[in-house]
This record gives C-alpha cells, sequence and structure tokens, in this order.
C-alpha cells in the first residue's frame, strides 16, 4: 500500500514537472519572439489616375487595406510614408498601354526618397506590333530595409508613349526594427 501512494505521488510528481517545463517554454518563446503588431497597405491606382506618359511616378488613388500605423499614404498621392524602421516586402502590379500600335517597352523602379533603388529595377519585355492591345503588366516582389521617415514610391520608365492605366501596390512589414 505505500508503494502504491509513492508511485501515485511520484505521478503526480512527473506531471506537475512536464507541466512547468512546457509553461517555462511558452514563456521563454513569447518573451523572445513578442507578438509584433503588423502593418500592411494596399493602395491602387485606377484608369485616369495616371494620365501622363513616358517616364513618371505613378499616383495611388484608394486604399484598400490599411492595417497598422508603420505605413501611411494618402489617397491622389505617389508618396507611401515609412513611419516605422523594419524590413518590409513590397509587391507591386504596374500595366502599360502604348498610345500607338508598334513596338513598346517599359520598365518599373521602386524609389525611396526620391532615389531610384537599382536593385528593385524591373526590366518589361520589348512589345512588338503583332499584340493586339498594345499592353503589358509588370510585377515584381521585393524585401527591402526601410527606416522610419522615408518616402517610397512606384515609378514607370519609358521612351514610348505609355500610359500607366493600372497599378497596385501591396506593402507589408516582416520585423520592426
Amino acid at each position: 500500500m505505500c508503494q502504491e501512494n509513492k508511485c501515485k505521488i511520484l505521478k503526480l510528481l512527473l506531471c506537475f514537472t512536464l507541466i512547468f517545463i512546457l509553461f517555462l517554454a511558452i514563456l521563454f518563446v513569447f518573451i523572445n519572439n513578442p507578438n509584433q503588431d503588423k502593418s500592411i497597405l494596399v493602395a491602387t491606382a485606377t484608369s485616369g489616375d495616371n494620365t501622363q506618359i513616358g517616364n513618371s511616378i505613378i499616383n495611388f488613388s484608394q486604399n484598400q487595406i490599411v492595417e497598422g500605423n508603420a505605413l501611411s499614404h494618402t489617397p491622389g498621392s505617389n508618396e507611401i510614408l515609412i513611419n516605422r524602421d523594419g524590413i518590409y516586402q513590397i509587391s507591386y502590379q504596374l500595366t502599360g498601354v502604348a498610345q500607338n500600335t508598334g513596338t513598346f517597352n517599359f520598365n518599373a523602379i521602386l524609389l525611396v526618397n526620391n532615389v531610384p533603388i537599382n536593385e528593385t529595377l524591373n526590366e518589361g519585355a520589348v512589345i512588338d506590333s503583332d499584340i493586339i492591345n498594345n499592353r503589358y503588366t509588370l510585377t515584381s516582389t521585393v524585401i527591402l530595409r526601410l527606416n522610419a521617415g522615408d518616402v517610397l514610391q512606384l515609378g514607370g520608365l519609358s521612351l514610348e508613349d505609355v500610359e500607366y492605366t493600372n497599378a497596385r501596390i501591396d506593402i507589408e512589414s516582416l520585423l520592426f526594427l
């Protein structure tokens, strides 16, 4: 009978120890990986937002999603403000339509504080007159380290008469520094 009580006590002690270790492990993970608030911004441009042709900085008339406070954008502007140091994933789509049928080419690039980031240059294919609607869409995703106070912009680059009819930019904070 005494041995049965000792076994029960040892089993209870073992269960308590395992629960305590599990609790400490969860606490350790929580302390070392605090739940960071995410910031997400999705801005879009539609036909009529960017009537300029050739090289231009893209205006975004609508904010589709704005979560958190690390990113901000005033609808109608071409500037996305970075309010918090961090690592950000930036994805975009930019559609270009040539005014005249024939060969055309356009590229896209991200700018930070009005400075083109050459590593983000997205070179589009040269489209020739065989394409029916003289329309092409560039897409890209990059990860950049940005600082509070930075201004992010999307630029369209073209020597031809290309109008930027639609655009979308999605920015998500990955890590705050």
